[in-house]
C-alpha cells in the first residue's frame, strides 16, 4: 500500500507516521550473481550453490548491500511524493545485516517517518526502515534512511 503526498507541507505532516509494509520480494540466485559481477564481491557464500550447501547458512544467501539497495524500489513502494522538484537519496544514518537472506526467501520493508526537518530549499526526511524476511523472527537489514525533497 502507497500513501502519495503532494507538496513540502503535506511532506511535513508525516513525522511519525507509519508506513506499512511493501510487497513480498523473491530473492533468486540470478539476482544475487548479476550483484555479484556487478560489485565483484564473488565470496563463495553468494555465489557457489554446492560449496554454500555445506556452509553456515545451508545454501547461498543474498550480499547485505543487495538487501540494502532493495530498499530503493521497496521505499518507492511505500511512500510517493509529487509536487516537488526533486528528491535525493541523502544517505543513511545506520545500517545494520542482523540476519542473513538465503536465496530463496521473500523479503519486505516496513517503514516509519522518524523525522522531518526542514533545509535550505526543502525539507529532510529520516526513514527507519526494517527489511523483514517471511518466515525469520529477526530482521535482514534495519536501517535509518535520509532522503531530501526540493520544492
Amino acid at each position: 500500500m502507497s500513501l502519495t503526498v503532494h507538496g513540502i507541507d503535506e511532506i511535513r505532516a508525516l513525522a511519525g507516521t507509519d508506513l506499512g509494509h511493501s510487497s513480498w520480494v523473491e530473492i533468486a540466485q540470478p539476482r544475487v550473481d548479476t550483484f555479484a559481477d556487478a560489485t565483484g564481491d564473488h565470496q563463495w557464500i553468494h555465489v557457489d550453490e554446492e560449496r554454500a550447501a555445506a556452509g553456515p547458512f545451508g545454501g547461498t544467501i543474498a550480499h547485505g548491500y543487495l538487501t540494502l539497495s532493495l530498499l530503493i524500489p521497496m521505499w518507492s513502494e511505500l511512500l510517493r511524493v509529487e509536487g516537488v522538484s526533486m528528491a535525493v537519496n541523502y544517505g543513511l544514518n545506520r545500517v545494520r545485516f542482523p540476519c542473513p537472506v538465503r536465496v530463496g526467501s521473500k523479503i519486505r520493508t516496513h517503514g516509519r517517518i522518524a523525522a522531518v526537518e526542514d533545509v535550505r530549499g526543502g525539507v529532510e526526511v529520516v526513514a527507519d526502515l526494517t527489511v523483514e524476511i517471511d518466515g525469520a523472527d529477526k530482521p535482514a537489514c534495519a536501517a535509518q534512511a535520509v532522503y531530501r525533497f526540493l520544492a
